[in-house]
């Protein structure tokens, strides 16, 4: 009786330090760690307390031109806790051949990006990231659930990390659909 009692008493324990510890690690965008287009390790907690618009983008793409809006927004926005979070990507056409260098080159010189770039990832299929398991799964959102359909896709993060938007490829940045849901979430209390 006394096994049996210590038994049950050390599963209660495990038990409650497993609900704890799910509590903790309640997902989010900003629980992800990746790599920035240097290849350095980057804690997307950083971005905790923004908006962030995250972006699967290419360089070959006739989505491309969508970097000038999505600078335009950036810059517009930035002073108010708005953040771009660009994630080359290489499925769609094969049209993200480069190096993370030449990528980072071809968006500072010909776009002049200053928002955070990240490291080539796959956003969809066998190899895909972490991040993007999350933000197309239904964890993340239910109505925003689903593969990434082309390069561009938009989804948009709340402060607080949870996927509150998605936005398909051919919506530009600076759409107004796309501008009255990041002023919305910005205007939330922090």
């Amino acid at each position: 009786m006394i096994k049996l009692s210590l038994f049950v008493a050390a599963a209660l324990i495990l038990f409650a330090t497993n609900l704890r510890a799910e509590d903790k690690t309640d997902k989010n965008v900003y629980g992800f760690t990746v790599k920035d287009i240097d290849g350095k390790p980057a804690d997307l907690s950083e971005y905790k307390g923004k908006v962030s618009l995250v972006v699967n983008v290419a360089s070959k793409c006739g989505n491309t031109p969508q970097y000038k809006n999505m600078e335009a927004i950036y810059e517009k926005y930035k002073d108010q806790g708005f953040e771009i979070l660009a994630f080359p990507a290489n499925e769609f056409g094969k049209q993200e051949p480069g190096t993370n260098s030449q990528i980072k080159e071809f968006c500072t010189s010909t776009y002049h990006t200053q928002f955070p770039l990240f490291s080539k990832i796959v956003v969809k299929g066998d190899g895909q990231a972490p991040l993007y398991q999350y933000l197309t799964s239904t964890d993340a959102n239910q109505q925003t659930a689903g593969d990434i359909t082309w390069n561009f896709e938009k989804f948009l993060v709340s402060k607080d990390g949870k996927v509150v938007a998605r936005f398909r490829p051919k919506t530009k940045p600076d759409e107004k659909e796309v501008i009255d849901a990041i002023e919305k979430e910005l205007a939330k209390a922090k």
